[in-house]
């Protein structure tokens, strides 16, 4: 993958917030609420549970099912950060050999089940953040968060951070097609023209940035930023939470896999 590629691939999650479904058209509020409340729910549960957690990827099943997500999209962002949920819990297997269960004869220790447990959460929570992005836009949380009564300055650097993300980008597109431009395609880059590179994209950056400040400035910027759109809650967003707080209601306090479990175990054996 090039790095114009990279470049589009990393705007794909704001494209996909331009879609017109029923999920894209629920108050950015009342999805930024519910997906909070599912991050809780889903940290919530101790750290050898595992099979209490599989229920729960109905949430973002349904959400990419309705709001038209493609699934290997949203897969392939889960995998570019897994190394750090994996690094966290690959020492468990080795630090905590207890045995906690025995499955068809095979002991598991209690390591395992730790760390099989910390891939779904990640799985799941990072699943979760990836579809409030694609299916609301980084902007709409960063006003809802900010309509929510969240501080003006902690909004304000969020939105920031996520648009100048865009910006650096931009700035490094322009020094590599130069570059290439100037060695003819060629790839022999040492550190030292490397160490130029970056030397170069900081200088660049810092100058873009003084402009663009200043010229927030001379349009009346005061440390906040405002929204021409104004949304209210209607009956589906209520609907909605109101779905989502149901569903996280009965899949934490009773043991439904459990329960289906032992259902099926009685009828065929």
């Amino acid at each position: 993958m090039t790095f114009d590629e990279r470049y589009f691939d990393i705007g794909r999650l704001d494209r996909l917030s331009y879609k017109d479904t029923c999920v894209h058209r629920l108050d950015p509020r009342a999805k930024v609420i519910a997906t909070v409340m599912f991050l809780f729910t889903v940290i919530s549960f101790p750290k050898y549970e595992v099979v209490a957690l599989a229920p729960f990827f109905l949430f973002p099943v349904l959400l990419m099912t309705v709001g038209e997500i493609p699934i290997l999209f949203i897969v392939k962002k889960m995998i570019i950060v897994s190394p750090f949920a994996i690094f966290i819990g690959i020492f468990n297997p080795f630090l905590d050999t207890r045995t906690a269960v025995v499955i068809a004869g095979i002991p598991v220790s209690a390591g395992w089940l730790s760390f099989l447990s910390i891939l779904l959460k990640f799985a799941l929570t990072i699943s979760a953040a990836l579809l409030l992005i694609a299916t609301t836009s980084f902007p709409a949380v960063c006003h809802a968060l900010r309509r929510l009564g969240f501080p003006a300055l902690f909004v304000s650097q969020l939105l920031f951070l996520y648009r100048y993300l865009f910006v650096l980008m931009e700035e490094a597109m322009r020094i590599i097609r130069a570059r290439e431009m100037r060695s003819f395609g060629r790839r022999s880059t040492g550190m030292k023209v490397f160490a130029r590179l970056i030397g170069t994209l900081f200088l660049r950056t810092v100058d873009r940035a003084d402009r663009i400040y200043y010229a927030m400035l001379s349009r009346g910027f005061q440390g906040d930023v405002p929204t021409l759109k104004r949304s209210r809650i209607a009956a589906a967003d209520l609907a909605f939470m109101a779905a989502t707080v149901a569903f996280l209601a009965v899949f934490r306090s009773f043991r439904v896999t459990e329960e289906i479990g032992r259902i099926a175990q009685e009828l065929f054996l």
